[in-house]
């Protein structure tokens, strides 16, 4: 039998803070203007009708716009009010779908920076940024490859320097180089 991977739970869901939040914010703004522009529209398009509707037992006769205006707003404040909570919460585990893989690869590149060329980026498969990540992987692969080619070359030619027994100081500075390139990088 095949064992199941066990269900990734979420632990942190504002990673990336201040990205997360201003989209939130930003998306809540464009809600709102929404709703302004539809108060707006609704309230100009009735402007030239009339109402009538009878208040306190007596027969008012108004302007569609100005009767309908207190209900369409406190409607529009409900409505804003629900569908942003709804958006922020949409919009908050989207934007996670993204900032959780840009925050996972921002702290592996920092440390494939830093010279260690083992790390290997891991994504889940649904995470908006795998192709990203895969390039990063790949040009980790390449470098490494690279970099390994480099110091077997320098460790042939230390071994040709010692054979011919040529003179110290080149062999120090084969040796000096060598050594920068082992503090430098990590490799497996």
């Amino acid at each position: 039998m095949s064992q199941e991977k066990p269900q990734y739970k979420r632990r942190q869901y504002l990673i990336k803070k201040e990205f997360q939040l201003q989209l939130i914010l930003k998306f809540c703004l464009l809600l709102f203007i929404g709703v302004v522009l539809s108060t707006t529209i609704l309230f100009m398009v009735s402007g030239d009708t009339l109402t009538t509707s009878f208040q306190h037992s007596r027969l008012m006769i108004r302007n569609t716009n100005i009767a309908i205006l207190p209900s369409v707003i406190y409607t529009n404040l409900i409505t804003l009010g629900l569908i942003s909570i709804a958006s922020a919460i949409v919009t908050l585990f989207v934007s996670h779908r993204i900032a959780g893989p840009l925050y996972r690869i921002e702290a592996e590149v920092k440390e494939i920076g830093e010279g260690d060329l083992t790390r290997k980026i891991s994504l889940r498969k649904k995470d908006q940024t795998v192709a990203l990540a895969e390039s990063v992987n790949t040009m980790t692969a390449s470098l490494h490859r690279k970099v390994r080619e480099i110091r077997s070359g320098l460790q042939e030619v230390m071994a040709d320097v010692e054979e011919d027994g040529q003179g110290a100081e080149v062999r120090s500075r084969l040796t000096t180089l060598a050594s920068k390139l082992d503090k430098g990088f990590k490799l497996d």
